[in-house]
């Protein structure tokens, strides 16, 4: 039986540090961003590098990066190089998009808060008592 490395860990130790499941791990490989782990004894072992890779696609999916995003930050960072202008943009566009969720987020929970308190005897009053709340918060988007 071949000796496992302790610097090598198991998908399932990988997995459990990132915080995901094990099927992701393996379509992120699939996908191409997660570079194929070597194996041993037929299963798959992830070194320091591919952990650092894991790392920084789960901090972009926390982000809300969608896939494709993440395939352009990942072909633009280099680990000896500061983070590219290609980064940066991505992060700015990311920023304006988060922005503008809060904002709808902000117009949700004011008329949530508004019907919470709604004292109308039918549904439609209170409906269009709200549209107008709605369609303000539809403007500031």
């Amino acid at each position: 039986m071949t000796a496992v490395s302790p610097e090598l860990l198991s998908i399932g130790d990988a997995a459990r540090r990132a915080g995901v499941p094990a099927s992701t791990l393996r379509y992120w490989e699939r996908a191409g961003l997660l570079p194929a782990p070597q194996r041993v004894g037929g299963k798959r072992r992830y070194d320091t590098d591919d952990l650092r890779q894991l790392d920084l696609l789960v901090l972009a999916k926390q982000l809300g990066f969608s896939l494709a995003e993440v395939r352009v930050i990942l072909a633009g960072i280099s680990a000896s190089e500061p983070p590219p202008q290609l980064w940066r943009e991505l992060a700015a566009r990311k920023l304006a998009e988060v922005e503008r969720m809060l904002d709808e987020a902000r117009a949700m929970k004011q008329i949530l808060e508004t019907g919470m308190r709604c004292e109308c005897l039918t549904m439609e009053d209170c409906l269009a008592a709200m549209a107008p709340m709605a369609s303000r918060g539809k403007e500031s988007g």
